[in-house]
C-alpha cells in the first residue's frame, strides 16, 4: 500500500484547491456581497501572481532536492493557515479591505499549494510504475474534491448563525487531514533517490534546455488550451446551477456527481492508456467533455436530471485530464522535472487567472448574482469551454506524430 501512502496527500490538496478555484467566488459575491468586478479582478492579479511563480518554484526545487520534505512541510504549514483565514475573514470589515484580505490569503494559499504541489508530482515521476502512483493520487484527489464540494455547501446552505462556527470546523478537518497525508507521505511512501544537489545552471539555462525539448514544446499549447476549458467552467459552475437552473441547494450533489464520475473513470482511463496510449485517450476524453458541455448549453430552470447526466459525462472526462498529462509529462522530462512541471503548472495557473475575468465581464454584460440566468452566463459557461475544448483537440492532434514515439 506504499502508493496509497504516496497518492493520500492528493486528497488535502484537491480539497484546497475547489474552494480556491470554485468555491470562493461564489461564496464572497454571495455570502459576503463582493461586487463581481473587484472579485474577478483580485482573482486575476491573485492568480497572475501564482502563475509566474511557479516555474521559479520548480527552479528552486531541482536545485535543491534533498531539501524537498523541508519545502513541503513549510508549505502544509502556510497552507492550512491560508485556508482557514480565506472562509474566515475579519468580521465586519469593509469592503476594500476584504478585498485586500483575500487577494493577501490567496496569493499565500496559491503559492504554498504550489510547492507542494509541484515537489509531489516530481515524487511521483520518479516512482517505479507512475501511471499506478498517478492513479492513487488523481483517485484520492477526487475523494477530496467530493468532499470539498458537499460539506461547504451543507454548511453554506444551512442556518446563517452557525456557517462561521461550521467552517471554523471545516477548516481545523482540512488541517489535521493535510497533516496526516503529509506524515503518511514522509513516512510510508515509496522513497526515491535524491542527490544532495545537481549540477547548478541558472533559470534562462533550464528555459532553453525544456524548450529545447521539441515533445514538451509540443504539448504546450493543447494543455493550455484544454487547462483554459476547464477553469472557464470551474469559475461558473456556481453561478450557473443558482442561476440558470435555479437549484442553488444542489450545488454540491452536482459537484459530488461530477468528481464522481472523474473517481469512477480514472481507472478505466488508466487501463485505456496502457492498451491504447496516453495520448489517445486524452483526446477520447476530451471529445467526452465536449459532448457533456454542449447539452449544458441548452438548459434552464427546472432541468435538473439533465445537468446531473452532463455532470456525469464531463466528469467522466476529468479523470483524463488529470492523469494523463502528468504522466505524458513525466516521460518526456529528464533531470529537470520540476523545472518542467513547474512550466505546466504555471500553464494552468494563466488558465486560472484568465478565466477570472469572465467575472467582470459578465457582470459588463449585466449578470447579477441572484437575479436569473441568461444568455451571457450560458455562453461563458458552457458555449465558449467547448470551443476552446475543440482547438485543444485540433492542436493535439497537430502534435501526434511528434509525440507518437513517447507516449
Amino acid at each position: 500500500m506504499s502508493n496509497a501512502a504516496y497518492g493520500l496527500l492528493g486528497a488535502p490538496l484537491a480539497m484546497a484547491a475547489l474552494p480556491l478555484f470554485v468555491q470562493l467566488p461564489a461564496y464572497y459575491a454571495s455570502h459576503l456581497g463582493m461586487a463581481l468586478g473587484p472579485l474577478g479582478m483580485v482573482l486575476f492579479i491573485a492568480r497572475g501572481i501564482d502563475m509566474l511563480q511557479d516555474p521559479l518554484l520548480g527552479h528552486l526545487l531541482d536545485r535543491r532536492p534533498a531539501q524537498h520534505r523541508r519545502w513541503m512541510t513549510l508549505g502544509a504549514v502556510v497552507l492550512v493557515l491560508a485556508f482557514a483565514a480565506l472562509w474566515l475573514p475579519p468580521v465586519g470589515i469593509g469592503a476594500g479591505a476584504l478585498s485586500l484580505w483575500i487577494a493577501l490569503m490567496l496569493v499565500l494559499a496559491y503559492g504554498a499549494h504550489s510547492l507542494i504541489n509541484i515537489a509531489y508530482l516530481t515524487w511521483g515521476s520518479q516512482l517505479h510504475g507512475p501511471l499506478g502512483a498517478a492513479a492513487w493520487r488523481e483517485a484520492l484527489g477526487l475523494a477530496g474534491m467530493m468532499a470539498a464540494s458537499l460539506a461547504p455547501a451543507a454548511i453554506l446552505g444551512g442556518d446563517t448563525a452557525q456557517v462561521r462556527p461550521l467552517l471554523a470546523l471545516y477548516s481545523m478537518a482540512f488541517g489535521l487531514l493535510m497533516v496526516s497525508a503529509m506524515w503518511a507521505l514522509l513516512r510510508h511512501a515509496p522513497q526515491v533517490a535524491t542527490p544532495t544537489s545537481i549540477q547548478t545552471q541558472g533559470w534562462r539555462d533550464t528555459l532553453r534546455e525544456l524548450a529545447g525539448n521539441r515533445p514538451v514544446r509540443a504539448l504546450l499549447l493543447p494543455y493550455f488550451l484544454n487547462a483554459l476549458s476547464v477553469a472557464i467552467p470551474a469559475t461558473l459552475a456556481l453561478f450557473y446551477i443558482a442561476d440558470q437552473l435555479g437549484a442553488p441547494q444542489l450545488s454540491g450533489v452536482f459537484l459530488a456527481c461530477y468528481f464522481g464520475a472523474a473517481a469512477c473513470g480514472l481507472p478505466v482511463w488508466a487501463r485505456l492508456a496502457h492498451t491504447h496510449g496516453a495520448l489517445r485517450c486524452w483526446r477520447a476524453g476530451m471529445l467526452l467533455a465536449v459532448a457533456g458541455f454542449c447539452g449544458a448549453a441548452l438548459l434552464g430552470s427546472g432541468d435538473l436530471v439533465p445537468y446531473a447526466a452532463v455532470c456525469i459525462a464531463a466528469g467522466a472526462a476529468l479523470g483524463a485530464d488529470l492523469a494523463l498529462p502528468p504522466v505524458l509529462l513525466g516521460r518526456l522530462l529528464g533531470q529537470r522535472a520540476g523545472a518542467g512541471f513547474g512550466l505546466f503548472t504555471l500553464l494552468g495557473k494563466l488558465a486560472l487567472a484568465i478565466a477570472g475575468l469572465t467575472l467582470p465581464l459578465l457582470s459588463w454584460l449585466d449578470y447579477r448574482p441572484g437575479q436569473g440566468g441568461g444568455v451571457s452566463l450560458v455562453l461563458a459557461y458552457a458555449v465558449l469551454p467547448c470551443l476552446i475544448k475543440l482547438l485543444a483537440m485540433a492542436a493535439l492532434s497537430r502534435c501526434t506524430e511528434t509525440l507518437g514515439s513517447n507516449t
